[in-house]
């Protein structure tokens, strides 16, 4: 009997080894795994604004669930907000984060940070040096279009504790409003420069309804050491605290690299990231610091 001609070309591609529809590695060359190897230079320390990988290709990997789901889909990393008018409003669960930035809105650094944040679909509060706003309206506009909340952090970062009464309080005024300006919107929370605070200035901020906002998770990204440090150092507190409100700067290179990294485990532990948004309280309730502490 004789063969129809389709069927005997398909059992002759059977037989032979060229009828694979992918091509063969060549001998030697990288495999998917050892293509995304980082680069043996990674661990060195670098200075503050030292070019560094925005994105190391390692945890690209077209097999991580999480880098899909966070790019593409939505995530799970972003959490509840909260509409905060005292240090009352503000409670955390466990494993729920506050993310802040001091001292932008740098060019180059901030925009960067934004554009992370948005792929992991949260929202962090940028306590803005009014200097710097002032000097870059346009950034600063940008984070509150992106819908973050915004804070000040005096007008030109200086020690207020080191200051008299008068001089500190001009110090966070002239900031205030500066950052107010530069974006068109209210600003309702403040950080202490260095965290260098007193006991008469945060009553003071209080009682007009301002939120100071503390630390609980200390990044130490101003410390000149590599991505992964700054990374696995955030990390060590964050299991320790189990919640908090984390302190980054979004002008350093090696927070706009560190980022994702940080972002990618967190959500991989289950951890949430809670939006703030400012609500002016009629009656201030004396509170003296935003905190994450029941």
């Amino acid at each position: 009997m004789q063969i129809k001609p389709l069927l005997a070309a398909a059992l002759s591609c059977l037989m032979l080894a060229g009828c694979n529809t992918t091509k063969p590695e060549k001998e030697g060359g990288p495999s998917l795994k050892t293509a995304y190897a980082p680069a043996s230079g990674e661990h060195r320390r670098l200075g503050a604004n030292e070019p560094v990988k925005m994105e190391p290709t390692a945890w690209m990997k077209p097999e991580s669930p999480t880098r899909s789901r966070s790019i593409f889909s939505g995530g799970g990393l972003a959490g509840r907000t909260l509409s905060v008018g005292s240090i009352s409003d503000i409670r955390l669960a466990d494993k729920e984060l506050i993310l802040t930035f001091d001292d932008g809105p740098m060019p180059g650094k901030t925009e960067q940070i934004l554009d992370v944040l948005d792929r992991f679909y949260v929202k962090a509060s940028f306590m803005m040096i009014g200097q710097m706003a002032r000097s870059h309206p346009e950034i600063a506009r940008d984070v509150v279009r992106r819908g973050h909340s915004i804070g000040s952090h005096t007008f030109s970062h200086r020690n207020l504790a080191a200051l008299n009464f008068e001089t500190a309080m001009a110090e966070i005024d002239k900031g205030e409003h500066a950052v107010s300006d530069a974006v068109d919107a209210p600003v309702g929370f403040f950080r202490f420069p260095y965290l260098a605070d007193t006991r008469k200035i945060r009553s003071a901020l209080a009682n007009r309804g301002t939120v100071v906002m503390d630390v609980n998770i200390d990044s130490k990204d101003y410390f000149k050491s590599s991505p992964n440090a700054v990374l696995e150092r955030t990390m060590a507190v964050i299991h320790h605290q189990r919640k908090g409100i984390i302190l980054m700067h979004d002008i350093h290179a090696r927070t706009v690299a560190m980022l994702p990294l940080l972002l990618s485990r967190l959500e991989d532990e289950g951890y949430s990231i809670v939006t703030l948004r400012y609500r002016r309280s009629r009656t201030p309730e004396g509170a003296l610091v935003a905190s994450a502490e029941p």
